[in-house]
């Protein structure tokens, strides 16, 4: 054992004094490097230099003096000074342009709800105002220098398709106001369907209908809402359809999606919108005379003042004051047909006999002359001067698209129909 760790020594030694010798030339030659001066390694040594470098001037910014925007829409009862006030317009020289200025006539002249743009600087002096004048024309009023000039763009009107749907719950019209179509058209779907479909009698709950009208707009804004271009209306699970062709620049009518006219030659009805208070018949107990008598006519209960159309083309016969009718206008029209509107505040300007008139064309207004116990219209019908029931008489039609136009409404024709029995079916999906 002892000779054994001898050995082992002895190896342990010799190990060391192998490793220390084979060592040293490494370590000869990292020194000898650590030596050599950095110059005769062929480096060129780096020269830091300092030097001070002018800034070229910078030119002040201009000034741009600040302007704000505010637009405002009409309201009823505004005065100038009013609508200048909440478009934030401190100017009295603006102030007087555009309350005695001939050139501002048209700002002086907006209905309710027109809107008005206008720009101010930070003292609130009137910078540039706009609006849209008569046919969706651009009128810019801008200040220039101490005083104010005002330019008129024509207008870029655009044309634009709008669907609406509705039911009937109470009324037509709340039905239209319900589904968001306008006044206007709500007015011509009744005027479209007058002919096949009694508004004061034959509406029922559960009606519907489904109107593609157009709306023009100028740079963005509603100039008007223009003519329903096709439409369907469901009375008591009837379907009747119409669509709109213009023949040329000067005509255009609504016909059946086979070319039929759906204009008659008489309205069933002179007043849009108004309430049946007495119907045609042989025996009514009269309000004012206290005593049983035939009335030949159909009374129009309706707000005094309320426009009244002719029925049909025709020429005026009469027109003046004439006995329990009060004012009183007889239309004469085609063949051996003729019409009685009475009671009438007050007849329309220039309204004469011998006058042509022209289907819708407002004739007069609704009053209480005469024999009246409140404000309504008395209209007859009469075939050979004898009365006959306004409300279920066969009216005549008017003539069907001609032969020379069939090719281009047909096309027309079906490409509306489609779209409405599309449009129905879709929202008859969404109820279900």
């Amino acid at each position: 054992m002892l000779t054994q760790n001898t050995l082992n020594q002895e190896r342990k030694k010799k190990l060391r004094w192998f490793i220390t010798v084979s060592t040293m030339p490494l370590l000869g030659v990292v020194t000898a490097f650590g030596l050599v001066p950095t110059s005769n390694l062929g480096l060129n040594t780096g020269k830091i230099a300092i030097e001070q470098l002018a800034l070229p001037n910078s030119a002040p910014a201009d000034t741009v003096a600040a302007t704000f925007w505010h637009t405002e829409r009409l309201q009823r009862g505004d005065t100038v000074a009013e609508l200048l006030l909440r478009l934030n317009i401190k100017d009295a020289a603006a102030s007087d342009y555009l309350r005695n200025s001939t050139d501002a006539r048209a700002f002086r002249k907006l209905s309710v709800g027109n809107e008005v743009q206008a720009e101010t600087d930070s003292t609130g002096a009137l910078v540039s105002l706009s609006y849209l004048g008569e046919q969706g024309a651009r009128i810019v009023i801008r200040k220039q220098g101490d005083t104010f000039s005002s330019k008129a763009t024509a207008a870029q009107l655009e044309k634009r398709l709008f669907v609406r749907t509705g039911e009937i719950k109470t009324s037509l019209y709340a039905a239209t106001d319900a589904a968001g179509m306008p006044e206007s058209a709500a007015n011509q779907l009744t005027e479209i369907f007058s002919g096949d479909v009694d508004f004061h009698h034959d509406l029922k709950r559960g009606d519907r209908f489904t109107a593609v009208y157009e709306m023009t707009y100028s740079n963005g804004a509603l100039v008007k809402a223009g003519q329903i271009q096709a439409a369907e209306f469901i009375n008591q699970g009837q379907v009747y359809r119409a669509v709109r062709f213009q023949s040329d620049s000067s005509h255009s009518d609504y016909y059946t999606p086979e070319g039929k006219s759906l204009k008659k030659a008489f309205l069933r009805s002179p007043i849009a919108f108004s309430r049946v208070s007495s119907g045609f018949t042989m025996s009514r107990f009269h309000p004012v005379l206290n005593k049983w008598r035939a009335h030949k006519g159909v009374d129009f209960a309706a707000a005094m003042g309320t426009p009244v159309k002719a029925t049909s083309d025709g020429i005026v016969s009469f027109v003046g004051q004439q006995n329990g009718y009060g004012n009183v206008i007889n239309l004469k029209h085609q063949s051996n047909l003729s019409t009685v509107y009475g009671h009438l505040s007050r007849f329309a300007k220039g309204l004469h006999t011998g006058a042509r008139i022209r289907q819708g064309d407002v004739i007069g207004y609704v009053g209480m002359t005469g024999l009246a116990s409140g404000p309504h219209l008395h209209y007859e019908f009469k075939i050979d001067g004898q009365q006959r029931d306004p409300l279920r008489v066969a009216l005549p039609n008017a003539l069907p698209v001609n032969g020379a136009n069939r090719t281009a409404f047909k096309a027309m024709a079906d490409k509306f129909v489609a779209s409405l029995v599309q449009l129905r079916n879709t929202n008859l999906a969404k109820l279900d």
